[in-house]
């Protein structure tokens, strides 16, 4: 902890020592482990040495509030909201409920809003951000922190969490994390030691004994045996055990005088987040003698002009052992003074006190779960709905609510609360088609997870249950099947969806509206892409006009059109998908994904890699494994076609680590293609074949119906040169004979099998399979597959040495390698060209390669005239990290001053699409 404190304090010479700054610490212990005491001792060790140090502390009545604990934390520098950029400022006004819109701020939007202040106020001072008892902190807060934390590593700033439950420690990856163990017996005794009232002798052991190392248990104990031992002599029997600590306060509070232990009833009621002036108005001043007894008894503190409950086990015991009618009669004077002009607290208050059901106050909380909806509070929105169908005397109203929060609760990523709300949704009703959209909506968020079998059985389940009664949920469940059997490329999932399909198409007595059709189209393109019907191909062009403004409805049809083929169409659909969005949830949805594959293909690299972050950036805050594992693997490719060997393999390992491959053929096909090419760029050929191997069955049949054909051409290449062309033909074969049932829809999977011919075909039957690749249009939509042939082609025409005819494929080739900073391929080209006795410019293009994906992003943009902050606010960063950026990139590129990157960008990437990449791609 004490490095912790020089570290943010003089992060530049902690990074020389240490060879990085944690951004983020998090301290996890029990209930009176002594986090807080630690976290204290930081603070002012912090602020001792010039420190700034925002604070806020969770509270378990807060916990369903959204954004309440970010308010709390940012309250004393509120006044900085309103230097932010008028996007963030916006999202954070509205994430905190003092401006209204039409629809929720992006919550990236408003972690991006957070992270601009934190910066901002570090650059005045050194800054520590404390959350004390996080395991009570709304999700929304949390979400909003963990968006900062990724991107501090340039920042004096260092958030300090402290939490009572250890899940909380994935708050930030690889942050470090201090467990607070029970303390060992020399330990406990030293503290028993230290105690005004030291017990001794039976007592002393008793109390050893049953605190099992608990500080806060000690001291108590030690304080109830001593207050025993001064009115009747030695403690005989068994002292109360730490879960029963409650009592020791309970005691406290009934010897209180009746004016008094109203007080701290009151106090203890208090919301941490309820606005002052009206608590103040509520609770006696913080100097009337009232207060007195209950700080003898050591249930409240007054100290710094604030007044609250000693610790906040102490606080919820008063609570709890508080007889019902005060807390009842405490909770409904709050809600009385809220009144009008906070009715998400008025609710809140009312609901704690309802003591039977109440229709008016469920309606009260359903208006409060909308308020929260619009803020993205989607984790506080599934909370208040729940306990609004708790409190519905109508039981049909009660399942509309359960159902409803089961909905918003998918929003969250968190599995186990979808699957609990189902649950209760199931049990609560005899209508079968309300317990299969709650059934639909576990499904819904289970195909993000690695459990697909499970979540394919559980869609197709639904879908069959949903088709005559609820046809529009039958189309939203195969569709969602099909997402599935993309990631798992399981045959048999195909054909079980479409043995659905007709069904859920042509419903007895329903009239399918336009959104169904829609779904079910996609569900038939995504099952079986070389099935589809060639009608649907040529009317999505009109769809996605049609679309415009409904960013999930575009998503869909990008990824058809990706997966027809249909390249240019997929990647403009994605874009008018980005720029229309408008939050309609965090979680990605439609194989949204699968976005970055498509930027992948058409050249647009920096948009792929800011879609594997966005992805990564999700799946991490919601804990979905699976899609952590495809933007993982995604980017993997993207680091193997760079040139980063280190970087793609380490992607692939850990993507590999989170899935089952035979459930996930799509993360295995895209680590070993990656692995594969890899290997090439090290000139390990055998290694590169084995991986390449891994996409195809002895038969020609791929691992993945999809994804596995663009890697046809690298595995021919790479068994030519180690000597297993008869094995590889004999894949290529396969392939081809597929080429048949596709028929007009699979001309790239043409393009592939002539590439693949090319590469094992006699020397001087090559050219013909070259160009009748190099003529298919749908390779001219691939820029690096495209160059790919180009440098094979020109290659093969030089040692047949035919020089001039090698030149202009090679050129052509380099010129595409070098503005995708593709640096092995690069040097290939190049190489090709010095032997075919070309000029090679003195231009370097490894300089604009050598900088990392990010680095790259914020150059392009800066050489458009942004300045750091309007960069920082597109890329989600912080000006100093954009800043930081640029100072390391300078010496990298050879420029001292900013003027000087446009000529560079000019000069190293000539990328018609390179602002549109980074500036329309970005969601807005």
């Amino acid at each position: 902890m004490d490095r912790l404190v020089a570290a943010v304090s003089a992060p530049r010479e902690a990074e020389a020592v240490t060879g990085r700054v944690d951004a983020l610490l998090t301290v996890v212990g029990g209930s009176g482990t002594g986090k807080t005491t630690l976290v204290d001792a930081v603070v002012a060790r912090f602020v001792a040495d010039g420190g700034r140090v925002l604070r806020a502390a969770g509270s378990q009545s807060e916990t369903h509030l959204a954004f309440s604990g970010l308010h709390q934390l940012l309250r004393p520098v509120r006044g900085r909201i309103d230097a932010l950029p008028s996007r963030q400022r916006e999202a954070l006004h509205v994430a905190f409920g003092v401006a209204e819109r039409s629809e929720a701020p992006d919550p990236m939007l408003i972690g991006a809003a957070v992270l601009t202040m934190l910066s901002d106020l570090a650059a005045e001072r050194p800054l520590l951000v404390v959350v004390d008892d996080a395991q009570w902190a709304d999700h929304a807060s949390l979400d909003a922190l963990s968006f900062a934390a990724r991107r501090l590593a340039d920042e004096p700033v260092t958030l300090l969490i402290a939490t009572g439950d250890p899940a909380l420690r994935a708050l930030a990856a690889r942050e470090p994390t201090l467990t607070l163990e029970p303390l060992g017996r020399g330990a406990a005794e030293r503290l028993l030691d230290l105690q005004p009232r030291v017990p001794a002798g039976l007592t002393r052991a008793s109390i050893l004994d049953q605190a099992e190392g608990n500080p806060l248990a000690l001291v108590e104990l030690a304080r109830a045996a001593g207050d025993h031992d001064s009115r009747s002599g030695t403690v005989y029997g068994p002292l109360p055990v730490t879960e029963r600590l409650g009592r020791v306060y309970a005691d406290r509070l009934a010897a209180l005088p009746a004016e008094t232990r109203r007080a701290v009833v009151r106090l203890a009621t208090v919301d941490n987040e309820d606005p002052p002036h009206t608590v103040l108005s509520w609770l006696p001043d913080i100097g009337d003698p009232v207060w007195a007894p209950a700080e003898e008894a050591g249930l409240v503190r007054r100290s710094g002009g604030r007044l609250r409950c000693d610790h906040p086990l102490c606080r919820l015991a008063i609570y709890h052992t508080a007889p019902a009618e005060e807390r009842r009669a405490a909770h409904l004077e709050l809600a009385e003074l809220f009144g009008d002009q906070d009715p998400d607290r008025r609710a809140w208050h009312l609901a704690a006190a309802a003591s039977g059901l109440s229709a008016a106050v469920s309606a009260q909380l359903e208006g409060s779960a909308d308020r929260a909806r619009h803020r993205s509070g989607y984790a506080a929105a599934a909370h208040m709905l729940e306990r609004a169908a708790d409190l519905h005397p109508d039981r049909g109203e009660s399942t509309r609510l359960l159902a409803a929060a089961t909905s918003a609760a998918v929003l969250t990523g968190r599995l186990d609360s979808v699957e609990r709300l189902a649950a209760r949704t199931r049990a609560g009703t005899d209508d079968p088609t309300a317990a299969a959209l709650a059934a639909l909506q576990v499904g819904r968020l289970m195909t993000l997870t690695s459990s697909h079998g499970a979540a394919f059985g559980q869609l197709t389940r639904t879908a069959a249950a949903l088709t005559d009664t609820e046809p529009a949920a039958a189309s939203e469940a195969l569709a969602a099947a099909a997402v599935v059997r993309f990631y798992s490329s399981d045959a048999a999932q195909s054909h079980e969806i479409e043995r659905l399909l007709p069904l859920a198409s042509a419903p007895d007595g329903h009239r399918l509206g336009e959104r169904e059709r829609l779904l079910a189209d996609w569900a038939g393109v995504v099952a079986r892409p070389d099935a589809a019907d060639a009608r649907f191909a040529l009317r999505l062009p009109a769809l996605a006009a049609d679309a415009r403004e409904e960013p999930r409805t575009l998503i869909l049809l990008a990824t058809a059109a990706w997966l027809l083929d249909e390249t240019e169409l997929a990647v403009r659909t994605y874009d008018a998908a980005f720029v229309s969005w408008t939050s309609q949830g965090p979680l990605p949805d439609g194989l949204g994904g699968v976005a970055a594959l498509a930027y992948l293909d058409q050249g647009r690299w920096a948009r792929a890699q800011t879609a594997c972050a966005e992805l990564a950036a999700v799946a991490s805050s919601a804990g979905l494994d699976h899609a952590s594992a495809c933007a993982a693997a995604t980017e993997a490719l993207l680091c193997a076609l760079r040139g980063d060997v280190a970087g793609a393999r380490t992607r692939a390992r850990y993507a590999l680590s989170l899935v089952d491959p035979r459930q996930s053929r799509s993360v295995l096909v895209l680590a070993h293609r990656a692995l594969g090419t890899a290997a090439t760029v090290e000139g390990d050929h055998e290694a590169a074949q084995q991986h390449y191997r891994a996409l195809f069955d002895g038969l020609g049949n791929p691992t993945h119906y999809h994804l596995s054909y663009p890697a046809l051409p690298e595995l021919a290449a790479a068994a030519a040169r180690v000597g297993r062309r008869e094995e590889a033909t004999r894949i290529v074969d396969g392939v081809e004979r597929s080429l048949a049932a596709a028929g007009a829809l699979a001309p790239r999977r043409a393009a592939l099998v002539r590439l693949s011919r090319a590469a094992l075909a006699p020397a001087d039957e090559a050219e013909h399979h070259f160009t009748a690749a190099l003529e298919n249009p749908a390779l001219a939509r691939r820029p690096f597959e495209r160059a790919q042939a180009l440098l094979a082609y020109g290659e093969w025409l030089r040692r047949r040495r035919r020089i001039s005819d090698a030149r202009a494929p090679l050129a052509d080739a380099e010129a595409v390698f070098r503005r995708l900073a593709a640096q092995p391929w690069v040097a290939r080209a190049q190489s090709e060209l010095r032997a075919s006795g070309a000029q090679i410019g003195t231009t370097k293009p490894d300089a604009f390669a050598g900088l990392t994906p990010q680095q790259q992003q914020i150059v392009r943009l800066a050489a458009l005239g942004l300045t750091n902050r309007e960069v920082a606010e597109k890329l989600y960063l912080s000006p100093r990290t954009v800043s930081s950026h640029l100072y390391r990139a300078f010496p990298k590129l050879g420029i001292t001053a900013r003027s000087q990157l446009r000529h560079v960008v000019d000069a190293m990437t000539p990328d018609r699409d390179a602002g549109r990449d980074t500036d329309a791609g970005v969601r807005a």
